[in-house]
């Protein structure tokens, strides 16, 4: 696809009856009892072993004629003349040979094969035929008999199913070398034994053999079984069978995997069909709902709960609802930022339009320098206030792209408390710092960052503590059922927090400020700054009296963060 033709959207598509996915669930459910059916239908080794049964059966009718034609229907030529019992056995031992009677065999082929359904057929030793059941020798000539195929009446069902089976019986003679390798039947050949290989087989070799061949409408089976008398070959039964019945009975088959096939069909399209709606009617309303919160008209609550379904679509919706809270969460603070960051702007620029508008009216030159000196207050208050709203813009991209680094805190408080003390900013202020023995206080996070958040809590203690105060910082290590974690406690001996302002503290713009600190220092986005960060790394921040954990009288605030706790091996 070229870079410059982007996909259409999802609203601008039309839905289709079947969707797309509906088809790939059909396909791939239908795909195994596809393959099962094609499989089930070739049914190559069950038409083989009906094959076998069929030659076997004729192997024992073939022996039975050849042995009742042996019995009745030979005689032995000696001098010119025919002899019987004990004048024959003499002669054939004596190595004279002996004949097939026509007339008797005719007979008898005749007699032992009217029952039978199958067309047999009596060769004397050089291969000429005597006898054919398909033929009766009357005065006025020959007349051939054949059996009338039965009245085909099937049912429109089974036509089909019949005409479905000779396609693919058709088809599967195609694909099969062995089914294209197998000759074809010749009726009435003028050399029956080099046509008939198991003819000559029987003939020659005094064995008996079998062949399948193909036939017009279906394949011909074949077995020749020789005739002898006292171990001489005289002649050779040859048996015949179309294969109808096995066919007959392989369609059988077919049909009822067919009809078990067919209703597995349905069942199976009806169950996928179903399938397809409880996946894709969800997630059409998810998409419909995401679209109008994309479009402007969706509501806070656009986005469906189907968390009731309790699977992965249930979830999905769960977390689209959550992004869409979040994003609307998030578009609300943006309109309170931006009116917050108005007002606080719009106060320093009142007092210098108005410092502004009054210097050019005053000629006394110390009051003038007032006036200058609260323009220039007010200028840096702007300019505080623009540094540290850019920089709580830009704590969520950078946290996002910044790789978190493993840190040790214990180290990191230690540096920033050591310059703490040395600077001599903190008039006076004592610093404790207790650190957990042992190793444990790493965590993952934006060294910058978290430096930021400590010396805002430092130095927002500091600010607050009385002179000669003791500042105590405590790292240690704790399990939550949330997991492992880091703990830092920033404790001072100020006048603690006021009295339900606990949270409030940490909003954008909060100003309560120590008695007597000039107006305007601090733009009251410190502490937000800092609890961006923290949430932004994984982790909490809050605050709370100290006379609240320990003793009543205890002055000052504490002001507790935690992250979560990086698990050895830690890095050095």
């Amino acid at each position: 696809m070229p870079e410059d033709v982007l996909p259409s959207e999802p609203s601008q598509r039309r839905e289709r009856w079947v969707s797309p996915l509906t088809r790939k669930i059909l396909a791939v459910n239908l795909l195994a009892p596809v393959l099962l059916v094609l499989g089930a239908l070739y049914l190559d080794a069950y038409e083989q072993g009906l094959l076998r049964s069929e030659l076997e059966s004729l192997r024992a009718q073939g022996e039975m004629v050849a042995a009742a034609v042996a019995e009745s229907a030979v005689s032995g030529e000696f001098g010119g003349r025919t002899l019987s019992g004990n004048n024959m056995t003499a002669a054939i031992e004596g190595g004279h040979g002996y004949r097939l009677l026509p007339e008797q065999a005719r007979h008898m082929v005749r007699r032992l094969s009217v029952h039978a359904g199958r067309r047999v057929r009596l060769f004397d030793a050089r291969g000429e035929l005597l006898a054919d059941s398909r033929y009766m020798f009357v005065s006025g000539g020959i007349v051939e008999v054949s059996d009338l195929p039965p009245p085909r009446l099937y049912p429109a069902a089974d036509r089909l199913l019949r005409e479905f089976n000779d396609r693919l019986v058709r088809l599967l003679g195609r694909v099969s070398e062995t089914e294209q390798a197998i000759p074809p039947y010749v009726e009435a050949p003028l050399d029956p034994i080099d046509t008939y290989e198991e003819l000559g087989i029987a003939l020659r070799f005094g064995e008996t053999s079998e062949a399948v061949r193909r036939g017009e409408h279906a394949k011909v089976l074949g077995v020749a079984v020789p005739v002898q008398y006292y171990k001489q070959v005289v002649g050779a039964v040859l048996i015949n069978d179309s294969t109808d019945s096995v066919e007959a009975n392989v369609f059988q088959v077919r049909k009822a995997i067919l009809r078990l096939f067919l209703s597995t069909l349905g069942v199976t399209i009806l169950l996928s069909w179903y399938q397809a709606g409880t996946i894709i009617h969800p997630v059409r309303r998810l998409a419909r709902a995401a679209q109008a919160v994309q479009s402007g008209l969706g509501t806070r609550n656009a986005i469906p709960n189907l968390s009731r379904r309790g699977d992965e679509i249930g979830d999905l919706s769960v977390a689209l609802g959550q992004m869409t809270e979040t994003l609307w969460d998030r578009i609300e603070a943006t309109e309170r930022f931006a009116a917050d960051v108005a007002h606080e702007i719009k106060n320093p620029l009142t007092s210098m339009r108005s410092a502004v508008e009054t210097v050019s009216r005053i000629d006394d030159a110390d009051n003038r320098r007032r006036l200058l000196a609260i323009i220039a207050e007010d200028v840096q208050r702007i300019d505080r206030l623009i540094s540290d709203v850019a920089d709580m813009s830009r704590v969520d991209a950078e946290l996002m792209k910044a790789t978190a680094v493993p840190l040790n805190l214990g180290a990191m408080l230690s540096a920033l408390i050591e310059v703490e003390t040395i600077s001599g900013d903190a008039d006076g202020v004592r610093f404790s710092l207790q650190l957990q023995e042992g190793e444990g206080l790493w965590v993952l996070g934006s060294e910058g960052r978290l430096v930021q958040v400590f010396r805002n809590l430092i130095g927002n203690a500091v600010s607050f503590s009385p002179p000669e105060g003791l500042i105590v910082v405590r790292v240690r290590t704790a399990d939550t059922p949330q997991g492992a974690v880091v703990v830092v406690e920033v404790d001072d001996e100020g006048p603690g927090i006021p009295e339900g302002k606990e949270d409030a503290i940490f909003d954008r713009f909060y100003s309560e400020r120590p008695a007597g600190e000039k107006f305007g220092t601090h733009s009251g986005l410190g502490l937000a700054i800092s609890k961006q960060i923290v949430q932004g790394l994984g982790g909490r921040i809050g605050a709370v009296n100290r006379r609240d954990l320990d003793d009543p009288g205890t002055p000052g605030a504490r002001f507790v963060l935690t992250l979560p706790r990086l698990m050895p091996p830690y890095p050095y």
